[in-house]
């Protein structure tokens, strides 16, 4: 019975091959969207990622996300320093400032501050220069992505000069920092030196990034500095967490992504359920023939179901195939768009087609079930 079922199912190779182009659409549609939404929402926790060598975050209770500075003093550090638990603490600035180019030309850029003493915080992955060249006076270090975007006809190279609240930085380094959701370039130097590059205000002091003891948890020593400071303690993936569940509170983005995954699975429904529908109806003597021969209803429908089934096999490799090559070229270096298909992507999207095959599948299991074998004995 499973042979012949495949036999009339690619009998018709027209809507054989319409079936899985439908199916195939839909699961490419479902796919990319999904996983354009991913890389959009880990581009705007990119930057936490980026800050290694600290397990804890330490904020204003009242900050939302990564971007929403609230600005502390520097007593908040000396505090969090006193908890017990804490090996240590040091000092994060974040902020936007603009950059004045040798042009004239101006650009919002993401300065960093990190540690005089320690550089907590610094770039991963240095592409030009080193790390330790931020100790060198005006001296910052620029992700090659905004490098490219301030300077698209040169090459980088060190040495590079603009200004930042009429102060000369010059670029000691270049690094490979993670995409951000703003698109602006990200610069890096120390903290002493970051705040000379901004407009003076009494509070300035954006995070602390903290350590706890090799002998207590994270989460105990995350709730000892609430408790003692007042201050919010998070570790970096909780921090992440919050910041992406903001953008999908506050944002539209899932709304209108959402709307997209839901076409793409109405549309492969609507044209498998059609198409297999139509290919039942020109089978219909077939399917009688065989009730004639003591087939029964579950047996039709066993046969169907694997039609059903190998369509959406085919279809989903394809859909899920074209969504990965769509994803290389979006993850290509210089490609500024945003893509992260993870296993939660890839195996929800089987769910999305198991789904539309089951759909469409069913209403040619009614038409089939109440057939009569005498119908192949019309005209």
């Amino acid at each position: 019975m499973s042979w012949i079922a495949l036999k009339m199912l690619t009998g018709n190779r027209g809507k054989y091959l319409g079936i899985i182009l439908g199916i195939g659409f839909a699961s490419l549609l479902i796919a990319q969207q999904a996983s354009i939404f991913c890389g959009l929402m880990l581009q705007t926790s990119g930057q936490i990622r980026d800050i290694q060598g600290a397990d804890i975050w330490v904020m204003d209770p009242n900050v939302q996300f990564s971007d929403d500075i609230k600005p502390m003093s520097e007593n908040d550090l000396y505090r969090v320093r006193g908890v017990s638990g804490v090996s240590w603490a040091v000092r994060l600035f974040k902020g936007l400032t603009r950059s004045r180019l040798e042009d004239g030309n101006f650009q919002q850029t993401i300065l960093l501050g990190l540690d005089d003493a320690t550089l907590v915080g610094a770039p991963p992955r240095m592409l030009l220069g080193n790390i330790l060249d931020l100790r060198k006076p005006n001296a910052v270090i620029m992700d090659i992505e905004g490098y490219k975007l301030l300077w698209p006809k040169e090459e980088p190279r060190i040495g590079k000069r603009f200004e930042m609240h009429d102060k000369v930085a010059e670029i000691v380094g270049i690094c490979r920092a993670s995409r951000t959701f703003q698109t602006f370039p990200v610069v890096y130097t120390r903290y002493t030196q970051a705040l000379e590059f901004v407009p003076p205000e009494r509070k300035v002091l954006s995070f602390v990034l903290a350590q706890g003891s090799p002998d207590l948890s994270v989460t105990e020593v995350c709730q000892r500095i609430q408790e003692q400071t007042g201050l919010r303690a998070v570790t970096g993936m909780q921090f992440e967490w919050i910041t992406m569940m903001y953008f999908m509170r506050k944002t539209g983005i899932p709304f209108n992504f959402g709307i997209t995954v839901a076409l793409g699975f109405i549309v492969g429904t609507a044209i498998a359920a059609q198409t297999f529908y139509l290919f039942t109806i020109e089978n219909i003597k077939q399917y009688g023939a065989l009730k004639a021969m003591g087939a029964g209803n579950w047996s039709l429908m066993t046969m169907i179901l694997l039609q059903a089934l190998l369509v959406s096999f085919i279809g989903f490799s394809l859909g899920i195939g074209g969504a990965t090559a769509f994803g290389m070229y979006a993850n290509a270096t210089g490609s500024r768009l945003a893509f992260y298909m993870p296993m939660e992507v890839f195996i929800g999207t089987g769910l999305a087609v198991g789904a539309i095959s089951i759909l469409s599948s069913l209403l040619s299991m009614q038409r089939v079930m109440v057939v009569e074998p005498a119908v192949v004995f019309q005209g």
